[in-house]
Order: C-alpha cells, then sequence, then structure tokens
C-alpha cells in the first residue's frame, strides 16, 4: 500500500497519528498471536509459536515499536495492552511447565530477555535478521525445554515494559 503525500496528510494529519495507527495494528497481531497460542492444545507447540512469531515480527520491523514508546507512549492504551500480553505470557509459560514440556526454573522475565537479546539482530537485509533471529530463537528455544538440569541463575527483575525504556541518565 503507497500513499502519496497529500493522501497520507489526509488521512494522519499529524505524526502521531500515523505511527499510533501503525503500532495498532502491530500491537493487535502481538496480542491476537498470544490469544491464538493459549488456544492450541498442545502448550509447548502455543509457547514456541509467540516466541518464533513475535521475534520474527521484531527483526524485520526494525525501531517502529521503540520509536512509538519513547515519542508517543500515550497515544494508545498501551498500559492495558501490556498488561494483557503479560498475564496471557505467564499463563503460556504455566501451561507449557504443567505440561512438564518447558523447564520448571523458566521464569516470564526470560522472554523479556529473548527479545531484549533478539532485538540486538542487524543484518544487511531483513532476510538476513530473520535467518539470524530464527537460529537465536531455535537455540534458546531448546534451551528452555524441560530437562535440563543445571540450575541457572535467578531471573532478573524484567517485564515486557523494560524493553523499550530507555536507559537511566546519570
Amino acid at each position: 500500500m503507497t500513499y502519496e503525500a497529500a493522501t497520507l496528510y489526509r488521512r494522519f494529519p499529524t505524526r502521531a497519528s500515523l505511527v499510533t495507527e501503525a503500532f495498532a495494528e502491530q500491537l493487535a497481531r502481538c496480542v491476537a498471536i498470544l490469544d491464538a497460542a493459549l488456544e492450541d492444545p498442545d502448550p509447548w507447540r502455543g509457547f514456541c509459536s509467540v516466541i518464533e512469531k513475535v521475534c520474527a515480527m521484531q527483526a524485520t520491523d526494525r525501531g517502529l515499536t521503540a520509536a512509538f514508546l519513547s515519542q508517543f507512549p500515550e497515544a494508545v492504551d498501551y498500559e492495558r495492552a501490556r498488561t494483557h500480553a503479560e498475564n496471557s505470557l505467564a499463563r503460556l509459560v504455566q501451561r507449557a511447565k504443567d505440561g512438564g514440556q518447558l523447564r520448571d526454573d523458566f521464569d516470564p522475565a526470560d522472554v523479556t530477555l529473548l527479545l531484549l537479546a533478539n532485538s540486538g539482530i542487524v543484518g544487511d537485509s531483513h532476510q538476513v535478521s530473520l535467518a539470524a533471529s530464527r537460529r537465536l530463537v531455535a537455540y534458546l528455544l531448546q534451551s528452555f525445554r524441560a530437562g535440563h538440569h543445571e540450575a541457572l541463575p535467578p531471573p532478573p527483575p524484567l517485564a515486557l515494559h523494560h524493553i523499550h525504556r530507555p536507559p537511566p541518565r546519570r
């Protein structure tokens, strides 16, 4: 879909309205991915699906979410959607643990770590970024699977809202 400048300005009179519309669609896709995963009768497949799809989105859609959250935090009901996502993710994690497929010491904060690591992948093209993201995700999903017996350090106090928060100023 391409717009000429005049059409774009008629539809989105401000930069904030354009970014809000784009981010609202992306946020809705993430929530739909989580909701579909919770409906999957196989908890591990649902868990893996969320990780794979969200990381793929992140690898191919550079900067939009970070720019939006840092410049337009009140433009959409981000807090409500983030809370829904964190609650859904916690339920998904617990389902996979209860099914014996996810290691017992896995914590939802580990997903935040994964997303932070995945956000650092930058390739020469979307294809390279996506391929690198898929490789990272495959490695990590294998390590998340139940059956690993070496204890991990305790999880950090991270939640989804830590992903796009600017670093503290000194």
